[in-house]
């Protein structure tokens, strides 16, 4: 090796070498040293590569020194003196470097400083290394990691720039006392010694020992964690151990986490019980350009009894036969076709509910498992989609399985124009579909609505909406005999209506100022007319129900053409709804208030009952926000029959917050449930005894934070049964590299004629390696 130097001065006075082709995979053997006038410096912060890209052997590599020599005779360039080399994305700093271009040796001392191909930073009191980088050994090693993780070790030995291999080794990724360096971090590893693979990005210890403050709590023989530099990796997660459960016992989770390649992975975990048989589950993840696919499914030996019991609606559930092989599959896919277009469906189907429930599969507490499948497209003011649905019923305590319906298809289309000449906007909506049941109706719609508004103002500031609205819809109903309908003597029925609405509202808003111009006042008188035939509850006509079986009167639908949730029944008649809106705004507080009352020419007798609108003359509907100041604010809302005071609904939500703490409630009130009035043939006597269960609930919770401890509770309590339905609290502290929580939570709701008991979760997170749980 053969070559000349040649020694430059820099504006700093301070000796510059340039050095050219054949540096090496790493860091390069110099080939010859080319001339250049000068090599100018640019200071250049180390950062985090995560990559593997490697410098090319051909890249130039740039010397900086406060002086250099060069001994001919013994072939040795030594550099002294805040010595900088730097090539690519490659920087390695010292006091003096060596190079003995006979043996290829580099020998680097004083506050040695290297970036590594992981994206590491080394830090050591010397280095010697090949003229390649990829072989050497260090003393007082200390490495900064990605994700402040620390790496430190009495020496290491590198090996084919692919192992380190570390004698005496210490890990943490806690943060090291600025005022006591050999103060004991937090918590801390430290093995006899370790091994850190950079081809696998992967760290094994061996003869660890855990530390907490300093102080041993645990030992093990070897442990491995991927290093901080890896993104995704390959291997087993944390395991996790819950010491008992109602219904499997003492159980141990075991994950493995496996990367396929960069968009797809699969997720498996073992889990092993006592009180009944293991069960295996996997998740698949795959993200492509056009769409997304994950897949989470399991199989487990049921080995648990379940015995019978009577739901609220005095049937009796029998024991079920769902013991032996139980599984699930719950799989979400979306995909785009083109700009316009896209397809997905979202599958959720169990086995059995008590295998959920067994299990702890995600889900269980809800009524059903709902599934579809669509496509669906997106154009100028236009929606279009179809789809089929599925549901599975889950808790027989409240749904009979045998009355979830199948939809297939479901046709949904929605048209917005832009303003037309007269101000006007027209839009055209259809709900279409096929209804399935193998117990109870069976039906066909076909729907289109048409409506136009025109909003306009006149010249005193009042703000006009004029709608003309018309819906037309075709059934074809059988079973109508049966659920949800009930009519006596129609097995089969093809019936249409088409429904004309005329409505006009008019918003009439009084601005002031008050307080020197610091506050707003609005007070907004509101007056609407709606005229629509009246249709009655389309009983005596033998039309499906399918969506609107729920009727709401609040604050929130006073106005609204259609209180019904659905389209299936219409808001017949002629009536006017009045109401009358009061903002106050302040030096930070806000009072905010709506009432208003409907008038109706007809009555429906046959509504269902506590609807609010069983007369002439409506319940009043009112709501209240208050905000005294920015840290707390109250919202109420009720229903109160104008004639005997009685309250119908009420609800009410507060928050109360400040720097280190929050307190939050609620309140709700409802003399009957509505969701039972169609659970069995109600026309032939009152509604079952069930719908009128009131519902009166409270609910609160609190919340502190502080320094780096926080605390939670929260409890929910049903008044009408006095008995709670849930409680909890979480307390938990947290800093730069441990967190701790301990949960607590109790339900009391009954599904399925069981309930489970308190559940107490712990959970220890340890930066960069994972958190361990205990139930």
């Amino acid at each position: 090796m053969s070559g000349h130097v040649r020694r430059t001065s820099n504006e700093s006075g301070r000796q510059a070498l340039w050095l050219g082709l054949g540096i090496g995979a790493a860091w390069g053997v110099p080939a010859f040293f080319a001339d250049k006038a000068h090599a100018q410096f640019v200071p250049t912060p180390l950062h985090v590569n995560t990559g593997s890209t490697k410098s090319s052997s051909h890249e130039p590599a740039t010397f900086q020194a406060d002086h250099v020599s060069y001994d001919d005779h013994a072939g040795v360039v030594t550099w002294t003196g805040n010595v900088q080399v730097w090539q690519a994305d490659h920087i390695l700093r010292a006091d003096k470097i060596t190079y003995d271009r006979n043996t290829g040796l580099i020998a680097a001392s004083g506050n040695v400083a290297s970036t590594q191909p992981d994206g590491s930073v080394l830090f050591s009191h010397y280095a010697e290394l090949t003229g390649d980088m990829r072989d050497g050994i260090m003393t007082q090693v200390h490495a900064l990691l990605p994700e402040n993780a620390k790496l430190a070790a009495n020496g290491m030995r590198r090996t084919g720039g692919k192992l380190n291999d570390m004698s005496r080794a210490v890990y943490t990724a806690c943060e090291i006392c600025k005022k006591n360096p050999a103060r004991a971090p937090f918590w801390q590893l430290r093995s006899y010694d370790a091994t850190q693979d950079l081809q696998h990005q992967r760290i094994d210890f061996r003869d660890v020992y855990m530390d907490i403050l300093g102080v041993p709590v645990m030992y093990l023989p070897f442990f491995s964690i991927t290093d901080p530099s890896a993104k995704r990796h390959s291997g087993f997660l944390m395991a996790g151990i819950t010491p008992h459960d109602r219904y499997l016992g003492t159980y141990f989770t075991i994950p493995y986490y496996w990367v396929i390649d960069d968009q797809s992975d699969i997720t498996l975990q073992a889990l092993i019980a006592t009180k009944t048989g293991p069960q295996l589950s996997a998740q698949y993840r795959n993200r492509f350009n056009f769409g997304q696919l994950s897949i989470l499914g399991g199989i487990a030996y049921d080995t648990n009894s379940h015995h019978g019991y009577t739901n609220d609606f005095g049937d009796s559930v029998g024991s079920q036969n769902d013991k032996g092989i139980q599984g699930y599959v719950f799989a979400k896919g979306m995909f785009s076709i083109n700009r316009t277009w896209r397809a997905g469906f979202n599958v959720r189907l169990a086995s059995s509910a008590n295998y959920m429930r067994d299990y702890r599969i995600q889900g269980y507490g809800s009524d059903t498992l709902n599934s579809d499948a669509f496509i669906e497209g997106f154009g100028t003011g236009a929606y279009s989609r179809l789809d089929g649905q599925f549901y599975q019923g889950l808790n027989q305590g409240v749904i009979r399985n045998s009355d979830l319906p199948f939809v297939l298809p479901h046709y949904q289309y929605s048209f917005l124009s832009q303003p037309d000449i007269l101000g006007g906007r027209f839009s055209v909506d259809t709900q279409d579909f096929n209804v399935y049941r193998s117990t109870g109706a069976r039906d066909q719609r076909g729907e289109v609505q048409l409506n136009w508004n025109r909003p306009f103002r006149s010249s005193w500031g009042q703000k006009f909406l004029f709608t003309a609205r018309l819906d037309s819809m075709i059934y074809r109903g059988t079973h109508l005999y049966q659920q949800p309908n009930y009519y006596r003597y129609a097995k089969t029925a093809t019936e249409g209506q088409v429904v004309p609405t005329l409505a006009i509202k008019m918003n009439w808003p009084f601005l002031r100022t008050f307080d020197k111009g610091r506050g707003t006042q609005i007070l907004e008188p509101i007056v609407q007319g709606i005229w629509a035939p009246n249709m009655g509850d389309g009983a005596d006509r033998n039309m499906p129900n399918e969506d609107s079986l729920s009727y709401e009167f609040t604050d929130s639908t006073l106005f609204a053409l259609n209180r019904f949730q659905g389209t299936d029944r219409i808001d017949g008649g002629l009536r006017a709804n009045v109401g009358i809106h009061g903002n106050w705004t302040w030096n930070g507080h806000v009072v905010d208030v709506l009432v208003g009352e409907s008038f109706q020419e007809h009555i429906q007798k046959d509504r269902i009952p506590y609807s609010g609108l069983n007369h002439h003359l409506s319940d009043v509907v009112g709501r209240a926000r208050i905000e005294p100041t920015q840290y707390f604010s109250v919202t109420g809302r009720a229903r109160v029959d104008p004639k005997t005071g009685r309250v119908n609904f009420g609800d009410a939500l507060f928050s109360l917050h400040g720097p280190h703490f929050g307190i939050n409630g609620g309140y709700l009130y409802e003399p009957v449930t509505p969701y039972y009035y169609y659970v069995n043939d109600y026309r032939q006597g009152n509604p079952p005894s069930v719908y009128y269960q009131r519902t009166s609930e409270i609910s609160g919770g609190v919340s502190t934070t502080w320094a780096n401890w926080h605390a939670s509770g929260f409890a929910r309590r049903s008044l009408s049964r006095k008995e709670f339905v849930s409680l909890g609290g979480d307390v938990g502290y947290q800093n730069d590299c441990l967190g701790l929580d301990v949960m607590y939570i109790k339900q009391y709701t009954r599904i399925g004629g069981q309930s489970r008991h308190s559940t107490v979760l712990f959970t220890l997170s340890l930066k960069t390696i994972g958190a361990f749980g205990i139930k």
